[in-house]
């Protein structure tokens, strides 16, 4: 095996290994040495697939204390790729119609699934596009969801700056209290899908 394809192996392998021991951020790595050993690989290999993580931003390097899991919002993988990927009007359009997409089905799921805890978590958060939808999307109790969303909203992000109006948040918020979708549908319509025609 060439040394590219064994670097490649061991990052994935310790991909497999995070996911295994269940390491969250600010978990502590094994050592290069441990690793190396565990994973029955050369420690030069090792340390390429450490340093191909910390580049994406997934981990860190603390002098002295070792290697640690960075959160998942900290890490560099969709600038990286952002930069790359949308590029043509085609690809943002289609950012834009997914991302759309996928924050009606949440509307929906919130307004069905949304206790008075969780509304008042909504109601009480910075008026912000992204901490706003953040919470409804939240509110859905899907964590799959909410991984496709922030990885779409990074994305986006990346991209456009949206800023809706007072009365938008606060028309939300009195569907979302009703637990009207057809409400909340509507205001999302008028304000959020107004503004996205626009930056289409």
């Amino acid at each position: 095996m060439t040394t590219s394809k064994v670097y490649i192996e061991t990052f994935w392998q310790i991909h497999r290994m995070i996911e295994e021991a269940g390491l969250q951020p600010g978990h502590r790595l094994p050592s290069e040495r441990e690793l190396a050993d565990r994973l029955r690989v050369g420690r030069s290999s090792v340390r390429e697939a450490l340093r191909a993580l910390e580049l994406l931003g997934l981990i860190e390097t603390r002098r002295g204390e070792g290697t640690f899991m960075k959160p998942f919002g900290d890490h560099q993988l969709i600038q990286l790729l952002g930069s790359f990927i949308l590029q043509g009007n085609r690809e943002k359009r289609d950012l834009i119609e997914t991302k759309i997409f996928i924050e009606r089905i949440c509307l929906q799921l919130a307004c069905e699934r949304l206790t008075d805890e969780k509304f008042e978590l909504i109601s009480q958060t910075e008026h912000t596009y992204h901490s706003f939808f953040r919470r409804i999307v939240e509110a859905t109790d899907n964590y799959l969801l909410l991984r496709i969303w922030l990885v779409l909203s990074d994305f986006f992000e990346h991209v456009y700056t949206v800023e809706l109006p007072s009365e938008c948040y606060e028309q939300m918020c009195k569907a979302l209290q009703k637990r009207s979708c057809e409400e909340a549908t509507a205001v999302y319509e008028q304000y959020v899908m107004q503004k996205m025609s626009k930056e289409n």
